[in-house]
């Protein structure tokens, strides 16, 4: 009886840390970078972050480079994480990376370098739309626009 005991609390022990270690596996999955689809009204559909914030494009980028540096980037600052999950309908070869003249890396959505706006403080904030009308959220049934 006492060694089924022992056995018990050492079969409930590793069934405990196991358990520890699902859980944090999940987690972990669960904090993937998954783009998101947003829509709001008087914006229409905009692609975000895991977290909900909005991400951009510059007008002035072509496919592959980007020419926000310096100070603009004190505004805008780069979007980058090593892999991203696309979202529904969106094929993930849609996504890349490039790297910046700085020598950084930044994820693109077709070839464009993606941003925040750094006056975008929650989810769902699009402060950046439309700013000196070269910012723009990223509507990814139209992009990139057929006139830039």
């Amino acid at each position: 009886l006492l060694k089924r005991r022992i056995n018990m609390k050492k079969m409930i022990g590793s069934l405990v840390i196991v358990g520890i270690l699902l859980f944090g596996i999940s987690v972990a999955m669960g904090m993937h970078h998954a783009i998101k689809i947003q829509e709001k009204e008087g914006i229409g559909k905009y692609l975000s972050d895991t977290e909900g914030k909005a991400l951009y494009w510059f007008k002035k980028d072509s496919p592959g480079k980007s020419a926000c540096s310096g100070q603009c980037l004190e505004k805008w600052p780069i979007y980058y994480r090593e892999t991203v999950a696309a979202p529904k309908d969106i094929k993930a070869g849609d996504f890349g990376t490039i790297t910046r003249e700085d020598g950084k890396k930044q994820t693109t959505f077709r070839g464009y370098p993606l941003y925040y706006w750094f006056n975008d403080k929650r989810a769902g904030d699009t402060n950046g739309q439309g700013v000196n009308k070269v910012w723009f959220v990223i509507n990814p049934v139209n992009f990139p626009p057929k006139q830039l």
